[in-house]
């Protein structure tokens, strides 16, 4: 029988940044169990876009420790690079400016730093923008973007430097407890034994969990992002959150233009097997088309763009949209890193920090009671996941 000090269940970004953070503190032999090639799921369907100005406290210390350490992973990582150059632009209409102007009293309190730009400023900073004169943005110079597939290879090329074993094609059916705690995992071919899991996967992760008696209130919703063929001219602006066009939009390698879309109206998608994967999902070109007519009106350089590819995944919200993370009370040894409502990007570096930190310390450097997995109450989480809701009802912000 295979062991480890610590298995990863997830070879998603959140997955290979806790393998690299718990190799860093020497955590033993660590294994991570991916049931596809790692980044397959989520990771690789991601926008990559990072951003701080969250709207918890929590959440905003989480992302200014991120994005450091994105800043640190450019220097460290081989063929991969934090685009920072021109920051992250927030962009809203004037009620998501009301509903934001209340948190600015927060950012000036933790010392983050930020623009509120009117929209002549933005025309002026980066020309080839053009908002809406009713428009505001605020802009967040930590914040930028990264490739995912450049990011997924070269972390988990450095994990393995770092000792971490990949097994990669090894389907996880089952987590083993015995007398009430943690022992190991069952793949589809193995049993693995460990005293300590770290569970990072995405969608098919709440049905695992599911099977030792731990219900995740998370709702999962389609997502769909889709990359422009090059275009004219230099793309010389900063990743978008166009809130007030209920999209997003970037700069993209090869002078490419990625755009990402909600479709608010789109009912929960409900994940029923550990055999799930993502190219189940099917999105209609018309919500491409549409987010592309509403965005150009912000990036021109969107008009007769051509299209090279579409990815359809998955987002997940939990019952109050924070994140999943930390140590599960009533199973010693199993941890959880899920539900990162649509940033589990911008959220991975640090959020794989965390989790090793809890693993190898039993705290962590900031408070993170906020995203315990232990804050549901039982019939709430019970309540939640009886009803069917739209992704209008549970998505609220983005990244």
């Amino acid at each position: 029988m295979p062991t480890a000090d610590v298995i990863i269940v997830g070879g998603g970004v959140i997955g290979l940044s806790t393998a690299y953070h718990l190799a860093r503190k020497g955590a033993g032999k660590i294994v991570l169990l991916e049931k596809g090639p790692v980044g397959d799921g989520s990771s690789s369907r991601a926008a990559g876009i990072t951003s701080g100005l969250l709207w918890s406290e929590t959440g905003v210390k989480a992302r200014m420790i991120g994005a450091r350490l994105f800043r640190e992973l450019s220097e460290e990582l081989d063929g991969y690079t934090y685009h920072n150059e021109h920051g992250c632009l927030n962009v809203c209409n004037q009620q998501q400016w009301q509903d934001l102007q209340p948190l600015l009293p927060m950012y000036d309190r933790l010392g983050v730093p930020y623009e509120v730009l009117d929209a002549t400023t933005i025309r002026s900073r980066w020309p080839a923008l053009t908002p809406a004169d009713e428009h505001t943005g605020i802009h967040d110079p930590n914040g930028g973007y990264s490739e995912p597939p450049e990011y997924v290879a070269a972390l988990a090329r450095r994990i393995r430097e770092l000792g971490v074993e990949i097994r990669e094609g090894e389907q996880v059916v089952d987590i083993q407890i015995d007398a009430g705690s943690v022992k190991g995992i069952q793949t589809q071919s193995d049993i693995f034994e460990a005293a300590t899991i770290v569970c990072t996967v995405h969608a098919w992760g709440s049905k695992l969990l599911e099977r030792v008696g731990w219900p995740v209130p998370v709702k999962y919703f389609v997502h769909q992002r889709y990359v422009t063929a090059p275009v004219r001219g230099a793309l010389a602006w900063p990743p978008i959150n166009a809130n007030a066009h209920d999209a997003y939009v970037r700069p993209a390698n090869g002078n490419r233009i990625l755009v990402g879309v909600s479709s608010p109206q789109r009912e929960e998608f409900k994940v029923e097997s550990l055999d799930f994967h993502m190219s189940e999902l099917s999105a209609p070109t018309t919500l491409r088309d549409d987010a592309a007519g509403r965005l150009s009106r912000l990036v021109p350089q969107l008009n007769g763009a051509t299209w090279e590819s579409e990815r359809v995944g998955l987002l997940g919200f939990s019952l109050d949209q924070e994140p999943i993370l930390g140590s599960v009370e009533p199973l010693p040894g199993l941890y959880v890193g899920a539900s990162f409502h649509s940033g589990g990007f911008s959220y991975n570096p640090v959020a794989g920090m965390l989790l090793a930190e809890c693993v190898c310390d039993g705290q962590t450097s900031i408070d993170i009671n906020r995203f315990s997995p232990n804050r549901f109450v039982a019939q709430e989480v019970e309540a939640h996941l009886a009803k069917t809701l739209r992704q209008d009802q549970m998505e609220q912000r983005r990244h």
